[in-house]
């Protein structure tokens, strides 16, 4: 298939986790450059499409697994994409302490298998690591940038300190245009109701349609660096086209705290949050993460990428949405 604006071949991309929420907001901007996306998903009968129901019959599929090496090989071979953008992984950091094996097979051997795929079947090929601010964990310096050490706090983190360091690894190693986007906190309403942010929107939403009375939240006073989702994913893109492969924090360099969300999204439905607002320490993490902020001046200065939503646009876009989603079920009911 040719790109009709240039008559060149147009680009191809596999996105692992097409999915999730990071990978349906990439899909979509991809595909508005005129790419071929081919999404990577486990075979089971569970597989959820909600997030790319609109891009169905514009996205090919390809069944593989994180864990199976083969069926990553094979996914390369059959579809020779340019870029493969690894957004697949154990994400749930609470979850992570409960299945740690699990979230280091795939969270962070994953990134080996996906890597070596790569360099056996074309080392041509661009490969993003999607990396995390959780790296950072307890903080050896504020804001954190691309040199800050990293000291994580969950089996989540480590995996993905090991999925990180594995990628500058075979970049050096074996010339591999292959980098990481270490990512903050970024939210959408395609978010996942186990995130707590999507928790807290979707709890809002609740008490204002009269569907429930309190949300139950942990660590209150926890701080992180919240941007949307559909900004960060341009990110993502620009680092795979620069020259040579480089690693970037990206983030909104500002800092907020969970009590700070609730108010927020309270205030969207014109609610008090400390009137519906309970702490259940059953909510906490073994180890808690209290501050990450990030310093994104290397992004802005090399990517040219800056956030375009801000920390209370994105706590009422998620709002309204879950709003939106449960008025809809009700009329659907009615």
């Amino acid at each position: 298939m040719a790109d009709s604006t240039t008559g060149s071949p147009a680009r191809r991309a596999l996105i692992t986790g097409i999915t999730g929420q990071d990978g349906s907001y990439l899909a979509e901007f991809l595909l508005d450059r005129g790419y071929e996306v081919v999404g990577m998903v486990r075979r089971s009968s569970t597989v959820n499409y909600e997030r790319i129901a609109h891009l169905m019959g514009r996205i090919e599929f390809h069944s593989g697994d994180l864990l199976d090496q083969f069926s990553i090989v094979e996914a390369l071979q059959e579809h020779t994409p340019d870029e493969v953008y690894n957004l697949a992984a154990q994400s749930f950091v609470q979850t992570s302490f409960g299945q740690p094996v699990l979230t280091g097979e795939t969270t962070a051997l994953g990134v080996t298998r996906m890597l070596d795929a790569v360099r056996l079947v074309d080392p041509s090929i661009r490969f993003y690591q999607a990396s995390s601010s959780e790296m950072f964990g307890k903080v050896h310096e504020v804001p954190q940038t691309e040199s800050t050490p990293f000291h994580p706090r969950s089996p989540y983190g480590v995996a993905k300190v090991y999925g990180h360091w594995i990628t500058v690894n075979y970049r050096e190693s074996y010339g591999l245009h292959a980098c990481s986007g270490m990512l903050f906190n970024h939210e959408s309403p395609r978010r996942g109701l186990e995130f707590v942010t999507r928790k807290i929107s979707h709890g809002v939403a609740q008490i204002a349609l009269g569907q429930a009375s309190e949300l139950r939240l942990g660590n209150l006073d926890a701080k992180r660096d919240w941007g949307f989702a559909g900004d960060y994913v341009d990110a993502m893109w620009r680092m795979l086209q620069q020259d040579e492969p480089e690693d970037f924090v990206i983030c909104t360099g500002q800092t907020h705290s969970v009590q700070e969300f609730c108010q927020a999204a309270f205030a969207r439905v014109g609610l008090d949050w400390e009137k519906h607002v309970v702490v259940d320490q059953k909510y906490y993490r073994p180890a808690e993460v209290d501050l990450l902020v990030g310093d994104g001046s290397q992004a802005a200065d090399r990517l040219g990428w800056r956030p375009t939503i801000d920390f209370v646009q994105l706590v009422e876009m998620m709002v309204d949405a879950d709003v939106a989603l449960l008025e809809g079920r009700l009329r659907n009911l009615s």
